[in-house]
C-alpha cells in the first residue's frame, strides 16, 4: 500500500467512526484540521502541532515543553530536497538500509536515490509511484573499465528500472591526453542512457586533476551530449569544493547540469555548492541537511 492509499484509508476510517457515533463532520479545507478537541479530523493529512494551533496552544499551557508530532510532514524546504540525490554506495550496506533511504526519499521529496547497480531493481520497487527517480552508477568507483563494460553495465540498470546514471571517466586516459578516448567513453553511455529516456552525469574525480583537466573533462562530457558534470564518487582522496563547482560552471556554461558531490554533510555546504553553480547535491547526508531547513 503507498502512502497515499494509506492516508485515503485513514481518512475513510475517520468518517466512518463519525458517522457511526452521530457526529457531524465540520466541513473544512483540504489538509486543515478540525480544531475540534474531541473529534477525529477526516480527511487531515497534517500534523496537529502545525495545523490544530489551538489544541496545541492548550497542550503547551497545561506543561508540555514537546509536542510529538508525525516525522513524514515535518516542514522541510521543498526546493532544497529537489537538489539532493539521496546516496548509499557503501558496500557494506544492506538490503535494509537501501530500503530506509528510499522511504527517507519519499518522505522528503528528493530528486533520486542513488545505489549500486544490484539494488536498482528494489529501489525501483520501493519508489513505484514516487516522482523520485532511481539512480545508479556505472564504471564506479575508479572509472577504468572498458567502455563496453560501462555500456553493458549502464543497458542493465535501465532495462531493471534505473533512470539516471553516474559514470566515472577514464581519468587515467584523460591525464594521458587521450581526449579522444574519454569523449568516445562517454557518447556511448550516453546515446545508451538517452535512447531509454535517461540522463547520464559524468563524474570527473576532481581530486586527482588540476584545472585545466578538470576543464577539458567539462568540455568533452558537453560534446559527448551528457546531461551533468559531477565532481566526485566520494571514493577518492577529497571530494566537492566551491572551486571545483565554480570551474565546471564556467566550463559548461548555463545549459548543462553540474552536482556536487563527496563531503556534504550540512546544510551550509549545499548553500555553498550551489552559490557556486550547482544544480544538484550528492550526499548521504540528506535527511540532516533538510531538517536543518525546517523552522525552529
Amino acid at each position: 500500500m503507498t502512502q497515499t492509499e494509506l492516508d485515503r484509508l485513514v481518512a475513510e476510517i475517520g468518517e466512518e467512526i463519525l458517522a457511526r457515533v452521530g457526529q457531524p463532520q465540520a466541513q473544512t479545507k483540504k489538509g486543515e484540521g478540525l480544531n475540534l478537541p474531541d473529534q477525529v479530523c477526516p480527511g487531515c493529512v497534517q500534523r496537529c502541532a502545525q495545523t490544530c494551533h489551538r489544541n496545541t496552544q492548550q497542550i503547551i499551557a497545561a506543561g508540555a515543553d514537546r509536542v510529538s508530532a508525525s516525522e513524514r510532514l515535518t516542514k522541510i524546504d521543498p526546493t532544497i530536497a529537489a537538489l539532493i540525490d539521496h546516496t548509499i554506495l557503501k558496500p557494506e550496506a544492506t538490503r535494509e538500509d537501501i530500503v530506509k533511504i528510499c522511504r527517507e526519499a519519499r518522505q522528503h521529496g528528493f530528486a533520486s536515490v542513488c545505489v549500486n547497480p544490484y539494488w536498482v531493481p528494489l529501489v525501483r520497487a520501493e519508489l513505484s509511484g514516487s516522482p523520485v527517480k532511481v539512480c545508479t552508477v556505472a564504471g564506479f568507483p575508479l572509472g577504468a573499465t572498458s567502455t563496453e563494460a560501462k555500456v553493458a553495465e549502464t543497458s542493465v540498470a535501465l532495462r531493471v528500472g534505473a533512470q539516471e546514471i553516474d559514470m566515472v571517466i577514464n581519468i587515467g586516459a584523460l591525464r594521458s591526453g587521450d581526449y579522444d578516448a574519454v569523449r568516445q567513453d562517454i557518447q556511448r553511455v550516453v546515446e545508451t542512457a538517452h535512447r531509454a529516456g535517461a540522463m547520464v552525469k559524468v563524474i570527473l574525480e576532481t581530486a586527482l586533476l588540476d584545472d585545466a583537466q578538470k576543464t577539458v573533462a567539462c568540455t568533452l562530457a558537453k560534446q559527448a551530449g551528457a546531461d551533468f558534470v559531477k565532481t566526485s564518487t566520494g571514493f577518492s582522496t577529497s571530494g566537492a569544493t566551491a572551486h571545483d563547482v565554480a570551474l565546471m560552471r564556467g566550463a559548461v556554461g548555463p545549459g548543462m547540469g553540474v552536482k556536487a558531490s563527496g563531503g556534504i554533510r550540512t546544510l551550509d555546504d549545499l548553500r555553498a555548492m550551489t552559490a557556486a553553480g550547482a544544480t544538484r547535491i550528492g550526499a548521504s547526508a540528506s535527511v540532516k541537511i533538510v531538517e536543518a531547513t525546517a523552522p525552529a
